[in-house]
């Protein structure tokens, strides 16, 4: 006997929370329950996270969430408590099966068969957020290595447990040089060590065309955190509905599994809303449990329901449904259906689907990190960078002088253009001279002069090489 938290959520969710619980009751799930209180009432009663600290503890305690949709009021300071709970627990893998049920569920690819493995922890979720000038704000992409390693490795890993041919990996480092450049730099350096996975890398921006056009030339996708969230709900919703996809987070000790789609909280309490989403999420469950036989008979007592024709109102199409049902009947017809198989589907056989065991991550060997100079952020609401410029050469040194100024990353200062638009949030960058190396005591010696010459300085990012290698950007036009 397993026991798990569960959530019931706002808007929808206690309707469909309660339809998977029955019928996973039905079909013989060996479960116990702790329900905890998370989302809108809890946001509202005064606690921004959306949860207490005795649900964290029971959380944590069963190490397996079963979590229905939360509602986040909007503005106010509110954290997403989704995120929130991914980061704090350490799921770094989000798994989102998109599997087309041709002809059942109409769809523009009827073979699509794909998974979506979107880091979970990092990139511009972070949440990492400011606003420096009148102009202009900020949030800070993060990538790590040890979070590219582990999402990277898991993504190939699932491809081989569940016999998938092809991992691909989408990244914008064409542009993002540093950050998407690391994650598809590990995936190059991870993958090689399973030649029995093809792999290919794609830039998101045609990765993603291909795959709302083509989806079926995929198999499984690994992607950072913001590209895996968006292109997880494009490709649920080509498959045929967003209703239809459970998703799994995954971490070294905890799990969580939810539906991919939201509180709905217009259609609460209306008995119309489709499990299946969710229902979808605690079959992965089962599955993460170990408890495969029962994670079978549900998925394929769900799959010969859909074949009948028995559909909620998000699916319901009159040239292929037969009966139009609400979220308590549609449950009731799935525990009909347990202990059958479909007859067109293809029927589902869960073997070997424990969870994926991954070698802890080890650190590399640190890097000899040099200082060559410093990048200040400057306030100024002026609009001529040869202005600006005379003031920052009043600040230089011996070592540092100033080599560029950039407006939203565009060269402006030297030889900059008059056509380009800039606001109050300038990059003054100050390399060493000679390629000398700069003292860290250099950098507040150089603050100390543009605070004395009245610049305002909202922040710095010191300019690093590591292992002889330059590691930051340069400018646009420089």
């Amino acid at each position: 006997m397993d026991r798990i938290t569960i959530a019931k959520g706002d808007g929808i969710g206690p309707e469909i929370m309660d339809a998977t619980l029955q019928i996973l009751t039905a079909a013989g799930a060996q479960l116990e329950y702790d329900e905890i209180e998370v989302g809108e009432n809890v946001y509202l009663s005064g606690n921004t996270s959306g949860i207490s600290k005795d649900a964290w503890e029971t959380i944590r305690k069963n190490k397996i969430f079963l979590k229905a949709p939360i509602t986040t009021p909007q503005g106010g300071g509110y954290k997403s408590l989704n995120v929130t709970t991914r980061k704090s627990l350490g799921l770094y893998a989000n798994v989102r099966p998109c599997k087309s049920i041709h002809p059942f569920v109409k769809t523009k690819h009827p073979k699509m068969d794909v998974v979506i493995i979107r880091e979970n922890e990092e990139d511009l979720y972070a949440g990492i957020e400011h606003q420096q000038t009148d102009e202009v704000v900020q949030c800070l992409k993060l990538i790590s290595r040890p979070g590219c390693e582990k999402i990277v490795r898991y993504a190939i890993e699932y491809a081989k447990r569940y016999n998938r041919k092809k991992v691909t990996c989408f990244t914008k480092d064409n542009i993002m040089k540093q950050t998407d450049g690391l994650f598809h730099k590990v995936f190059d350096e991870i993958a090689p060590e399973y030649p029995e996975i093809e792999s290919e890398h794609w830039i998101i921006d045609i990765g993603a065309a291909k795959l709302a056009d083509t989806p079926e030339k995929f198999d499984v996708v690994v992607m950072p955190n913001l590209y895996g969230d968006v292109l997880s709900d494009v490709a649920a919703q080509i498959t045929g509905s967003v209703g239809l996809a459970g998703s799994a987070n995954i971490g070294e000790s905890c799990a969580m599994f939810e539906a991919i789609h939201g509180s709905a909280p217009r259609r609460a309490g209306q008995n119309l809303a489709n499990p299946s989403g969710l229902l979808q999420g605690a079959i992965m469950m089962l599955n993460h449990l170990g408890q495969n036989d029962v994670a079978e008979k549900v998925e394929n007592a769900w799959l010969t329901t859909m074949e009948e024709g028995i559909h909620t109102y998000d699916i319901f199409d009159e040239d292929i449904s037969k009966e139009k049902v609400g979220t308590k009947e549609f449950a009731q017809a799935v525990i009909a259906n347990l202990g059958k198989v479909p007859n067109t589907l293809k029927k589902v056989t869960y073997e070997n689907s424990n969870p994926l065991t991954l070698p802890k991550t080890v650190r590399k060997t640190p890097q000899e990190k040099i200082l060559k100079g410093v990048d200040i952020f400057v306030h100024w609401s002026g609009e001529d960078p040869d202005a600006i410029a005379k003031q920052l050469q009043d600040i230089e040194n011996e070592k540092l002088h100033l080599q560029v100024i950039t407006n939203r990353g565009v060269k402006v200062w030297p030889n900059g253009f008059e056509e380009t638009f800039c606001t109050d949030h300038w990059r003054c960058r100050y390399a060493t001279r000679n390629g000398a190396v700069v003292e860290m005591a250099e950098i507040p010696q150089l603050l100390q002069r543009a605070l004395e010459n009245n610049l305002d300085v909202i922040k710095t990012e010191n300019l690093y090489f590591f292992d002889g290698k330059q590691a930051f950007s340069m400018a646009q036009g420089q």
